[in-house]
């Protein structure tokens, strides 16, 4: 086989995997209609931030199943079920009229959706390129997610003002389903005993394939690493989602801007600049150094972040929250990759992804929860910053784990 067809259908695989990441990544545009259910339906902040924080849970322990069936059957089926299930999930949310029947059709059916479709576009996209792109690669795949908002924040917005919240979400749902539908059909795996252009004897891929380097997840589990990484995954994504998750109250409360979506759209572009700096970074200088780096500098924003009180200090804060936040979507599935091989990418980062769940479900519910006791969100401000100062220190203690000597089943 020669390597120049296979090295485009490789491209056409990442790039068709980050069309599928911008579409799901309409969740990150929740802040916009939560500030409409809070404004036209006058739910409590609180309530407007469970449907976000069901889905961020659901999205993330969909994706160890997810994961396996991606590993089993192929990326395509797997991202067209996806983008069926969370088109469904959308649209059904233009029908729910209370937090709690929309935490079941967005937030349930939504996160099954994202998760299967989310879960088929990084590995495929790694499987196709040697060790030394697995970074600039996935933070090419994710970036999709992260700069959704930036066409999703406005276009929701428009929608909320041409028409109402129900059809709003219809809308968005049946284009989501179009959409990846069309994206999926550009999904496959690279052919049996393929190796990638670059890859050689003594290269970086060999490295990669030492034997025991290739682990399944019963192997992953058994190992402390995992339990770091899924640790640091709760730490460091929890702030960024409680921003997320809150951007256009925070903009509207600190610095009075009602164009606050216009903050959900700077967060994003940045989250894509993050996600693909951390790439090219972290090919070059490691995983956990990255991590630290990026940690250290968010904590620091996080605790400054009380004091922006206008345009131009949102617009700071909010897209450095970006940039730092964004690098963990990089990082993670590169560092699962790095431990625990390629093989069986998509469970195992199906295992350490559902640190994400957690983070989801604090992040986004006690910013609004802190918020509506004390008035502020100053506290939750201040944890944000303790918990990556920890996610920090953990990323410092990281080490791959050693290779396992093969054994007899």
């Amino acid at each position: 086989m020669s390597s120049s067809p296979s090295a485009t259908r490789g491209w056409i695989v990442a790039l068709a995997g980050l069309g599928i990441n911008l579409v799901l990544g309409s969740l990150y545009a929740w802040s916009v209609l939560a500030k409409a259910l809070v404004v036209q339906w006058k739910w409590t902040k609180a309530d407007a931030g469970l449907p976000f924080a069901i889905c961020t849970a659901s999205f993330a322990v969909m994706m160890i199943f997810a994961g396996r069936m991606q590993d089993k059957m192929g990326p395509r089926r797997v991202a067209q079920l996806g983008g069926l299930i969370f088109g469904l999930g959308l649209a059904a949310s233009g029908f729910a009229t209370t937090p709690l029947t929309m935490a079941l059709t967005f937030g349930v059916l939504g996160g099954i959706g994202i998760g299967l479709g989310y879960s088929a576009t990084t590995p495929p996209a790694m499987k196709w390129f040697p060790p030394a792109r697995k970074g600039l690669i996935t933070g090419l795949v994710v970036a999709g997610v992260g700069s959704a908002a930036i066409y999703i924040s406005p276009l929701t917005q428009w929608l909320l003002g041409a028409t109402s919240i129900q059809n709003t979400f219809l809308t968005l749902g049946a284009g989501a389903f179009v959409l990846i539908l069309l994206f999926s059909l550009l999904l496959n795996n690279p052919p049996v005993g393929y190796q990638p252009a670059g890859t050689g004897p003594g290269g970086p891929a060999r490295k990669a394939a030492l034997p025991g380097r290739d682990r399944d997840w019963p192997e992953m589990l058994r190992t402390p690493q995992f339990y770091l990484l899924w640790l640091i995954y709760v730490l460091s994504a929890a702030a960024g989602l409680m921003l997320i998750a809150n951007a256009a109250l925070i903009a509207k409360e600190q610095a009075a801007w009602e164009a606050g979506f216009v903050g959900v759209m700077i967060l994003s572009a940045f989250n894509t600049i993050g996600r693909i700096a951390a790439g090219f970074v972290s090919d070059r200088f490691g995983r956990t150094r990255t991590m630290i780096l990026a940690f250290a500098l968010q904590a620091v924003n996080m605790a400054f972040f009380i004091r922006y009180d206008t345009q131009a200090l949102i617009i700071f804060g909010t897209a450095f929250t970006g940039l730092c936040y964004g690098t963990i979507f990089t990082l993670m599935p590169a560092a699962t990759a790095d431990f625990y091989g390629v093989r069986n990418l998509g469970v195992n980062y199906g295992f350490v992804f559902t640190g994400f769940g957690v983070a989801g479900v604090l992040g986004s519910r006690y910013g609004g929860m802190i918020r509506d006791l004390f008035g502020s969100f100053a506290l939750a401000y201040r944890i944000c910053a303790v918990m990556l100062v920890v996610a920090a220190v953990l990323a410092f203690c990281t080490r791959a784990p050693k290779a396992a000597a093969p054994t007899s089943s």
